[in-house]
């Protein structure tokens, strides 16, 4: 990976966002909520990039987008990580116990698994969260909860071709039971597409947290410094302040693009018959 200009931007691009999100209240000059320009914003006139003391303008309430940005990728990190390990912990339980034990709980758990895929991930999201709540931690669990039926099946099927290795009929040749040889020969050596796929679903969930802040399910008030909450209100300035919509867009775009270079680079070097030659 460390050959790799994918891997090296998809890094550079993941750091750079954790750093923002871990020192936001060091490095950002207003809090989340604040409003240091009310005074300066009116319903005609919003001031924009450029602004003497604060670099990217105001938003309709006087708050500076900078520090709303920032703070934005703090709440996008802790959704995305959090949600991520809902999903991966959840899958791979019902993965493991699929395609370690196999006959009748494998097939229960996967025609389980096959009706939640049949649902689009963000629309079981959204129902998640509409009857969880309208807080961030519904959010997340919303979030995890749509993502666990690909980590499952993602696990199941890393399993059942790893089950006629050598590695495997040596160690039932050794007479292990089924459970030893599932939790310390089958299990470990499944979970390289699953740590490809966990990368990839980072990228998925700061996408979908900003999708239902959008459509106004994340909680908290229109001042909220959160990316998908500053789209949602940026909507109804899009002639007379265009930023308002660009900028969080763009910060969204750049952290998938980021999570997504990293998941595919990664996925090429856990996969030789992937790699470049």
């Amino acid at each position: 990976m460390r050959r790799s200009p994918m891997a090296i931007v998809g890094a550079i691009i993941i750091a750079l966002f954790i750093i923002v999100a871990l020192l936001a209240p060091w490095i950002a000059p207003y809090g989340g909520e604040a409003t240091p320009g009310r005074k300066l914003v009116t319903p005609t006139d919003i001031p924009g990039i450029g602004t003497p003391g604060y670099p990217l303008g105001l938003d309709n309430f006087g708050g500076d987008v900078l520090s709303k940005l920032i703070w934005g990728a703090r709440s996008s990190l802790l959704v995305g990580v959090i949600s991520t390990c809902i999903g991966l912990l959840g899958g791979m339980l019902l993965g493991a116990l699929a395609g370690g034990f196999g006959g009748w709980v494998d097939t229960v758990i996967m025609r389980v698994v096959d009706i939640l895929l049949s649902v689009p991930n963000l629309l079981m999201a959204v129902s998640i969260a509409a009857i969880a709540g309208q807080t961030p931690f519904a959010i997340m669990i919303a979030i995890g909860a749509a993502q666990i039926p690909v980590f499952a099946r993602l696990l199941r099927s890393s399993m059942l071709q790893q089950r006629g290795a050598d590695y495997v009929l040596a160690a039932q040749t050794l007479g292990l039971s089924r459970s030893k040889i599932t939790m310390s020969h089958l299990l470990p050596n499944a979970t390289g597409p699953v740590i490809v796929q966990a990368t990839l679903a980072l990228a998925t969930a700061v996408i979908d947290a900003a999708a239902l802040s959008f459509l106004g399910l994340g909680g908290g008030v229109p001042q909220t410094a959160e990316w998908g909450r500053m789209l949602t209100v940026a909507q109804n300035f899009l002639s007379s302040a265009p930023q308002l919509a660009f900028l969080p867009g763009l910060c969204i775009a750049i952290t998938a693009l980021g999570f997504t270079l990293l998941g595919e680079s990664l996925r090429e070097s856990l996969d030789p018959k992937a790699r470049k030659r």
